[in-house]
């Protein structure tokens, strides 16, 4: 009966959603049911997040202001810090973070809160989603548990799903709407409730046989890009170690047809997917005495690339008769990905703090990050002039964001460390430029 009423409920657009978590993940997703007709509630702890909401504005490049102002003028999209307000909704997405913690292994305390949150305003004909990517058995250990013990029966009086996010901060080709949806449910018809709210505002919803078939998905999609980006940083340095340019292997082997996919090296890998997923995968495994081993050594060989680069800026300056200490270094770059603003997991942040350590003068352009916290001293980006590349002994490419000047930059700076294979078309560069 619930469940049917619910299924109208979506059909007509009378039902109210809720989001928990309003940053990369769920303020988009807020915005598309909100282009979908329904009434959106968005849950925030950060109260400048929902204060700029609340005033029509995004903090978000890929969602616009204008869409958010539209929506929250017509009353379909309002953000709060109260959990309260959620009591009204017939259906919540939870999208707050699972960041590791220092010893890599699983912060499930953002989930845990959520969890318990929601099962307090939780009420019969609910629809509670995790979105959050996690280690498989995670909905049903963490969310079932505080449903049930609440008089709850899944599948019949409240319906428990999990879809695992899809975001790529910066991709102008896929967003929330024309990127499938993956929905695994506790029960079959927790699955049918989950696929009518998506459905709604999203162009196709794959439908998986359980919570942890669709929680296994993204760890899979992510361990993959790990794998092979740990496996191409290590061809890197092996191309290093055998004077072979890795950047023309890689342009050659792609020239196979079949069999083959393209990954480019760089300098370690960032985002909060990538770096982070497939350490939730091994963890869990841990736990079953089994050891992932791919995981583990494209963990270890990712993470040796930021002290690569810091290797290669020493050895550069060496070759000019310069020392690290002391040296001026111009980072370029500093978001984990080109045209985006986000920070999380950059390389940029390991290989700025190793330069400190190595008591470098170090200072960073980046067009979208304004301000960046090293070793708590706070570094503001500098103007990218002529005289700041020329004043500095080394400049280094971490970020190739699409606006940079290449042709100026190769002009300008004597010495250039090129994580990124940018200036692979710049013709008359006046710098030595050293590649990954």
């Amino acid at each position: 009966m619930y469940k049917d009423e619910l299924l109208i409920k979506f059909e007509n657009r009378s039902a109210v959603v809720g989001l928990i978590g309003l940053g990369y993940v769920g303020l988009p997703l807020a915005v598309e049911f909100g282009r979908a007709g329904f009434q959106v509630i968005g849950v925030d702890v950060d109260q400048r997040k929902v204060d700029a909401l609340n005033a029509g504005r995004s903090y978000i490049p890929d969602v616009k202001s204008e869409d958010v102002e539209t929506l929250h003028s017509a009353g379909r999209l309002l953000a709060t810090i109260d959990y309260a307000e959620l009591k009204t909704a017939d259906a919540v997405s939870i999208c707050v973070p699972t960041p590791l913690r220092k010893t890599r292994d699983p912060d499930m305390s953002y989930v845990i809160s959520a969890a318990e949150k929601v099962a307090e305003i939780a009420h019969p004909g609910f629809l509670i989603v995790l979105e959050s990517t996690t280690y498989p058995g995670t909905t049903e250990e963490i969310l079932q548990p505080p449903l049930e013990a609440k008089g709850f029966t899944i599948g019949k009086d409240v319906f428990l799903a999990f879809s695992p996010e899809r975001i790529d901060p910066g991709n102008t080709h896929y967003g929330v709407r024309n990127t499938p949806k993956v929905v695994g449910g506790a029960t079959a018809a927790c699955t049918e409730a989950a696929i009518a709210l998506y459905a709604t505002a999203i162009e196709r919803v794959v439908p998986v046989s359980s919570m942890r078939a669709a929680e296994m998905v993204k760890l899979l999609e992510n361990t993959f890009r790990a794998v092979n980006i740990g496996l191409v940083n290590e061809m890197a340095l092996m191309c290093d170690k055998l004077d072979v340019d890795v950047w023309e292997v890689i342009e050659a082997a792609g020239t196979k047809p079949y069999g083959f996919m393209k990954f480019t090296p760089g300098p370690g890998i960032g985002g909060h997917c990538i770096p982070i997923d497939p350490l939730y995968l091994s963890w869990k495994l841990k736990a079953l005495n089994y050891t992932a081993r791919f995981i583990e050594v494209a963990d270890q060989v990712n993470m040796s690339m930021p002290h690569h680069v810091v290797d290669l800026i020493q050895n550069a300056l060496n070759e000019d008769g310069k020392a690290l200490k002391g040296a001026r270094i111009l980072i370029l770059g500093v978001s984990y990905k080109k045209d985006i603003d986000d920070l999380r997991e950059s390389p940029a942040l390991d290989v700025m703090a190793a330069l400190v350590v190595n008591k470098a003068e170090v200072s960073y352009h980046d067009p979208y990050v304004p301000a960046v916290g090293l070793n708590g001293v706070t570094l503001k980006s500098i103007p990218l002039l002529p005289k700041a590349l020329a004043l500095a002994d080394c400049a280094v490419i971490i970020t190739d964001h699409s606006t940079f000047d290449w042709e100026m930059i190769s002009q300008h700076a004597r010495l250039i460390v090129d994580t990124r294979n940018a200036l692979r078309n710049v013709q008359n560069g006046r710098s030595r430029v050293v590649r990954l």
